[in-house]
């Protein structure tokens, strides 16, 4: 059966924020596809979590070249996606990929060099099936590759067609500066800036050190949008831990670096005293932790493994407001 999308995803329940200084809007919601969208995840299941996401909004489909796992897979299933049914729907679509982390063996499949980032996008491009993508990113510095060399390869792209945008994710704030005025002076505007954030996870606001600004006045000043991965904190900022550590959970798992149950535990205190807040203001930890990191970001990127997920965190943008009182409660938990 063909796929058609909610008549209702443009009722105004999501709201659409504007880029930087750019005429694009961004969901304040988007989908992201790190995990749970690989060759070793069910197809009939990712395709189902993305048509929830358009079809309550989310315009937005964040990946890179190596998701998956293995990599390459995630983009390989969008493009099945976008084939059974939703191309139809392609010009409703941001779709955004990076290049930065090691894709292949050999000198030429990592960091920051123009051989690497045309020759991955290339790939990408074939695999999700599409001409071009909208947003294309550098995906992390390259300590010895020019800046000048990353920048020019991101303004080549654009103008070869096959991006209608560009960004960068994980650069530090004088990074930043540096290439937005490469950027601005070959005629590419850096368009966005993707960073780690969440309530654990503050850097982007707070100076590196004494002389260097921080994130997110760069990016007010130069005109540049935000989307924020990992804005739960792995699922730190959900109500998965909140009873402590289930031994299905990706804290239990041995393979995972990014989140250990240490790390669970030494946030339980804060987690617990978060979630009475969110209980008070009628929203789920997850919804409020989303709702606090769009005070400060253009988009949040989430994750899932199940539709509901996605329906929870869409649930969000309901209640976007905070009190004075909220914040200062907040910030006492986070300080503690």
């Amino acid at each position: 059966m063909s796929y058609v999308p909610d008549v209702a995803r443009y009722d105004g329940r999501m709201p659409y924020r504007r880029c930087g200084r750019s005429g694009l809007l961004l969901p304040a919601v988007s989908l992201g596809m790190w995990h749970n969208f690989g060759g070793n995840k069910a197809f009939e299941a990712s395709k189902a979590m993305i048509h929830k996401a358009f079809d309550l909004g989310i315009t937005h489909f964040d990946l890179a070249n190596n998701y998956g796992p293995p990599p390459g897979s995630a983009e390989e299933t969008f493009g099945r996606v976008l084939a059974d049914g939703l191309r139809t729907h392609r010009d409703e679509l941001i779709v955004s990929t990076k290049a930065g982390w090691q894709m292949w063996d050999g000198p030429y499949g990592d960091l920051g060099s123009r051989k690497y980032l045309v020759a991955s996008l290339d790939q990408s491009l074939k695999r999700m099936g599409l001409d071009y993508v909208d947003v294309f990113y550098s995906h992390r510095p390259d300590p010895d590759t020019p800046l000048e060399e990353t920048m020019g390869a991101l303004d080549a792209i654009v103008r070869q067609g096959k991006a209608l945008y560009v960004g960068i994710s994980s650069y530090s704030a004088e990074q930043t500066l540096e290439a937005a005025r490469i950027l601005k002076q070959l005629g590419t505007p850096c368009l966005i800036h993707q960073p780690s954030y969440s309530m654990f996870d503050r850097w982007i606001e707070r100076p590196a050190h004494a002389t260097a600004p921080a994130l997110t006045k760069v990016l007010a000043d130069e005109g540049i949008g935000s989307i924020a991965f990992c804005p739960l904190a792995q699922g730190v900022l959900t109500s998965r831990y909140l009873g402590g550590i289930p031994t299905d959970s990706r804290a239990a798992a041995e393979d995972n670096p990014f989140l250990t149950a240490d790390k669970v535990e030494a946030r339980l205190a804060q987690v617990r005293a978060l979630n009475e807040i969110a209980a008070e203001r009628g929203q789920s930890l997850a919804q409020m932790a989303l709702a606090w990191a769009l005070q400060t970001v253009t988009s949040v990127i989430i994750g899932a493994s199940r539709v509901e997920q996605i329906v929870e965190n869409v649930g969000a943008v309901e209640r976007l407001d905070f009190s004075a009182d909220e914040l200062s409660r907040i910030e006492a938990i986070l300080g503690a």
